[in-house]
């Protein structure tokens, strides 16, 4: 059956981002051990992922959780997302620009209440592919087999019928489990090679 779609992944895909130390550095001026915002902060971060909480509720369990006013847990906060957002993959984002409209083209990510408006405004994601699917607006997060189900419906393709890229081995996975075509991201290069045998091989 040919391929009619491909979607990506963004984080360390589309986006690329390296691990600035933010956490570390806060527990550093807060005088706590390490790890200690990551544990404090663990329940926050995966209640954002599934949209659980509003943006404001985030900032807000910031201050309580680790003991800083607000004005702290907003500059904690715009660190954290400084790091999210890292710099886009403007290679593998024009490739992926170059697919349409021959193909239709999606996203598939596991985000943060806040990532759409963001990440629209940093690398113009909703004008890059057809649709987006962003687990904290669905409610669930990869490698959930339903997320997949729901893209290739928004997308109006069979899962047979869809590439889908990730830098998580356990989301290719998951995907191919559902009868999707993951592919590994390992680097650029290799991504789009794979992608267009994938293409060419499925007559897509």
């Amino acid at each position: 059956m040919a391929i009619r779609a491909a979607v990506f992944d963004i984080g360390d895909v589309l986006e690329i981002a390296p691990d600035l130390g933010v956490g570390r550095r806060w527990e550093t001026q807060l005088g706590f051990v390490e790890g200690e915002v990551r544990r404090r902060l663990s329940e926050v971060w995966a209640a954002g992922a599934i949209g659980a909480v509003t943006e404001d509720e985030v900032h807000q369990a910031i201050s309580d959780r680790l003991g800083v006013d607000r004005e702290q847990a907003d500059a904690i906060m715009a660190d954290f997302w400084e790091q999210y957002l890292g710099v886009g993959n403007s290679e593998l984002i024009e490739y992926c620009r170059g697919l349409r409209p021959r193909y239709r083209t999606g996203i598939l990510s596991n985000s943060f209440v806040g990532a759409r408006e963001r990440e629209q405004a940093a690398y113009g994601f909703e004008n890059l592919v057809d649709d987006i699917v962003y687990s904290h607006e669905v409610g669930m997060s990869k490698p959930d087999p339903r997320i997949y189900e729901l893209t290739c419906a928004r997308l109006e393709v069979r899962p047979e019928e869809m590439i889908f890229l990730d830098d998580v081995e356990p989301n290719v996975a998951a995907a191919r489990a559902v009868g999707v075509h993951g592919i590994h991201y390992r680097d650029n290069a290799q991504a789009i090679t794979e992608i267009e045998e994938l293409l060419r091989s499925a007559g897509g």
